[in-house]
């Protein structure tokens, strides 16, 4: 059947789309990572903010400032080329070695290039920073006098602030924190400028070899969308669930 003319030159060869959908693999995992450590990044550095020690709320406030008053790229840039230059050499020559693990039933785990753990720390830093003020805003529909009882009762500050404040203002900010895992998604394309081989790189790639631009990121663009949806309507079934409780 021949192709419509909108399509150009023709469709896509299978193993060209094998290479996109291991990019699309690749975004899923590295957001996957980048979620996990931003969300924790994040309840630390709103927890330091919300605190009453001044030195820890300075430190924090001013970490998170730099991250969210600065382009993105420029920060992924200056962990990957300005952190890899100040690493010893012995270090960098280590972490740019493909190294493998052995693990029970023959399965083995290889360790992630420098250029993943770059894109991972930057990323991490850049969205716990979005994360914690997402968590500020849901503190602020706490009451003031759940603190206080809390005190009253002997609780030292984390406790009020693991136990008592942080469960509610997840209820509240559940839907925000769900834009900024969606967010984390659509950044991980920034990482293809150091070499990271997700989806926006591995359409680049096909683009080179194919000719086929608009095809390579036509079908780029619906695997992006595919692996937003899927974030969230996991988040809408969670927070179902949890109104069902």
């Amino acid at each position: 059947m021949t192709p419509p003319s909108w399509l150009g030159q023709g469709w896509l060869a299978p193993h060209y789309l094998g290479w996109l959908l291991h990019g699309a693999a690749m975004t899923a995992a590295l957001a996957l990572c980048i979620c996990l450590t931003a969300t924790l990044l994040g309840v630390l550095l709103c927890a330091a903010q919300d605190s009453r020690l001044r030195a820890l709320q300075w430190p924090a406030r001013l970490f998170c400032s730099l991250h969210r008053n600065t382009p993105l790229l420029v920060q992924v840039l200056l962990w990957y080329f300005g952190a890899g230059g100040l690493l010893p050499d012995a270090a960098m020559q280590w972490l740019n070695t493909p190294h493998q693990w052995a693990l029970p039933l023959g399965f083995s785990l290889g360790w992630p290039s420098f250029e993943w753990l770059a894109a991972w720390l930057a990323l991490s830093l850049y969205s716990a920073c979005f994360i914690s003020a997402e968590l500020a805003a849901g503190l602020n529909t706490v009451a003031r006098g759940q603190r206080l009882a809390a005190r009253a009762l002997g609780m030292t500050e984390w406790q009020i602030f693991r136990y008592i404040v942080l469960p509610q203002a997840l209820r509240v900010i559940r839907q925000p924190l769900l834009g900024q895992y969606t967010a984390v998604i659509k950044n991980t394309s920034l990482t293809m400028a150091i070499g990271v081989a997700e989806l926006s790189y591995t359409s680049r790639q096909v683009e080179s070899e194919t000719l086929l631009a608009f095809q390579a990121f036509a079908v780029a663009t619906a695997l992006y969308l595919l692996l937003v949806i899927a974030t969230q309507l996991a988040g809408s079934r969670h927070a179902a669930e949890g109104r069902i409780r």
